[in-house]
């Protein structure tokens, strides 16, 4: 075998194993911007969105979401938390809102905060913190 041979077989392995590496990067990050979109949590706060009076009275009516939905899903011994991030279209403006949740004891997601970007770059806040329909989190007591 020539030199030039040696080359390009060295050169084929090479670009081979790069394709590889990135397929599989694709693959599990497609994963992830899957299961994070299609998730319970997403649901929720998609729902709470659409329906939030203060988002319809700036943004208008919501119309659309991002295809893409970032953020985290944490579930341990049957608790967790989430947040949320995505595009919010509606018929006046386009923001990017950020919806955090949490999950006890086997029950549904609950929002504990929502707020959103408008185009003057301020976070407005979407909900009320002292909302009696808010369910704090569970307060542990030592036993004596």
């Amino acid at each position: 075998m020539t030199t030039r041979k040696i080359v390009f077989i060295i050169l084929g392995v090479i670009a081979f194993i790069v394709l590889a590496v990135v397929l599989t990067v694709g693959a599990v990050a497609g994963f992830i911007f899957y299961s994070i979109g299609n998730s319970k949590a997403t649901e929720t706060a998609k729902t709470f969105l659409r329906n939030s009076e203060k988002l319809k009275a700036d943004i208008g009516e919501v119309k659309d979401f991002g295809s893409f939905v970032t953020g985290s899903v944490n579930i341990v011994n049957d608790n967790g938390s989430a947040t949320v991030n995505i595009k919010v279209i509606g018929d006046r403006e386009t923001v990017n809102a950020s919806v955090n949740l949490v999950f006890l004891h086997g029950q549904d997601w609950r929002v504990v905060s929502a707020t959103y970007v408008d185009k003057k770059g301020q976070t407005i806040s979407l909900q009320d913190p002292y909302d009696s329909r808010i369910i704090p989190p569970p307060r542990l007591i030592a036993a004596a």
